[in-house]
């Protein structure tokens, strides 16, 4: 099969699971989202370990989760928010581990490996879930489902119109492959989602929509350059092939990783 029928048929049985688990309750949205960081992670720091790298994986992506645990209990607010605070010492203990690895000749370069895949890929997953849950405590699957058909929307009309009608690279250092026409097109088919969206999900006003397609198109797009030039660092196309046509779990949810930072940030200040 193309790279364009594994896509399809991948997205086909993918995308509903991902709506059903999301629409059905926050627990099962937390489950799903829950297991996607940790692989998301996971893979990660197999990447890292590809350039001889040595990070404490599953220490690291233990602390990820329990962030991500933390999250969905405060913001369900079944924890106070003085809970946060138990990530402090699990953090700090990545010292300590890596004192007694006497083998690692890298120490501190690997603590911020570690880090680094808590930063980039966990808190991004924990701020998910305030983005469900920033109306008083109450979960809003509108919002999740919201970002990401913009999310798809940006990327799917930036694939097609990259395809047929790119030609001015966008950062081809990076990503040879994108082009300012593919992100115009991709800019285009997520306006067109954010008015759609505005006139059955009303979680958010309509304004707020477009701001968030305008910010998954420009956030969306750096992400998915970020992970290129990581990728590029270590001479690998995808970040694995878990998921017929799309790579890896990083390789498809890079371009949320960064835009939800930004996503955040807006709302609590706007909204």
């Amino acid at each position: 099969m193309s790279n364009l029928q594994q896509r399809v048929i991948a997205a086909l049985i993918a995308v509903p699971f991902l709506i059903f688990c999301i629409y059905f309750s926050d627990y099962s949205y937390f489950g799903l989202f829950a297991i996607i960081s940790i692989l998301t992670q996971l893979e990660f720091y197999k990447l890292v370990g590809l350039a001889g790298n040595e990070p404490l994986t599953y220490y690291g992506t233990f602390c990820g989760f329990v962030l991500n645990v933390l999250t969905f209990l405060i913001e369900k607010n079944i924890l106070g928010e003085s809970y946060y605070y138990v990530i402090s010492p699990l953090m700090a203990s990545v010292f300590f581990i890596k004192l007694y690895k006497a083998e690692d000749d890298k120490p501190f370069k690997n603590i911020a490996y570690t880090f680094l895949g808590i930063i980039y890929v966990a808190l991004p997953f924990a701020l998910i879930t305030v983005l469900a849950f920033l109306d008083n405590y109450q979960y809003s699957w509108q919002k999740i489902l919201g970002c990401l058909f913009l999310l798809w929307a940006s990327d799917t009309g930036a694939y097609f119109a990259g395809t047929n009608f790119g030609k001015t690279k966008l950062f081809e250092r990076v990503s040879p492959k994108k082009s300012w026409e593919g992100s115009i097109g991709g800019f285009f088919a997520s306006m067109i989602v954010a008015y759609v969206l505005s006139l059955y999900f009303h979680d958010l006003k309509t304004w707020q929509w477009f701001v968030i397609g305008g910010i998954i198109v420009v956030a969306g797009t750096y992400g998915d350059l970020v992970e290129s030039l990581f990728k590029r660092s270590i001479n690998i196309k995808d970040s694995a092939s878990t998921i017929p046509g799309h790579g890896g779990f990083l390789d498809r949810f890079d371009g949320l990783l960064l835009s939800v930072p930004f996503i955040i940030t807006f709302l609590k200040l706007f909204a």
